[in-house]
């Protein structure tokens, strides 16, 4: 699936698109597209869809297949629930890894789509550290296997957990 979402909403763009209406539009009307504008720029973002990054991970794990790609890399094996998005940004890393060591045009702008979609789907204090969670250098190093079904099981925490 490829990135075609209107339903995601880019705060900056918005921002940008207010003051540059407000800056044209110095009425009564300008003033209030300005605060509208504002206004939903600052509701919380809606969150894509946890089964559009699965089925793009099905995807990388069909084509990776096809080529030979014998790096390993860091993969958390048995995440807690309570560290399921330290575990989430650890696998999207390392997935930017597999973006560098292939040439495959498929696979990086499926890649590209994942990340983008798994960062807009996560939730929005995604900032907030979890404590007692593995930092992405201590997991174990393991092949792009057994990665990419490690990171099947964390997707599929997040689409049995309600959002929240």
């Amino acid at each position: 699936m490829r990135i075609s979402k209107p339903h995601l909403r880019s705060t900056s763009i918005q921002c940008y698109l207010c003051l540059l209406l407000n800056s044209h539009f110095l009425t009564e009307a300008g003033i209030h597209i300005f605060i509208l504008g504002c206004i939903s720029a600052s509701l919380p973002k809606t969150e894509a869809n946890w089964n559009d990054v699965m089925n793009d991970l099905n995807v990388i794990k069909n084509l990776i297949q096809s080529i030979h790609f014998d790096a390993t890399l860091y993969t958390e094996s048995d995440a807690h629930p309570s560290c399921k998005v330290t575990a989430m940004k650890c696998f999207l890393l390392e997935l930017r890894v597999i973006f560098q060591e292939t040439n495959n045009k498929d696979i990086r702008q499926t890649i590209d789509n994942l990340i983008f979609l798994a960062n807009n789907s996560l939730p929005s204090d995604v900032n907030v550290t979890e404590s007692g969670c593995k930092e992405c250098e201590e997991l174990e190093e393991k092949n792009v296997k057994e990665f990419l079904g490690s990171f099947t099981h964390i997707v599929q925490m997040f689409i049995n957990t309600p959002s929240q």
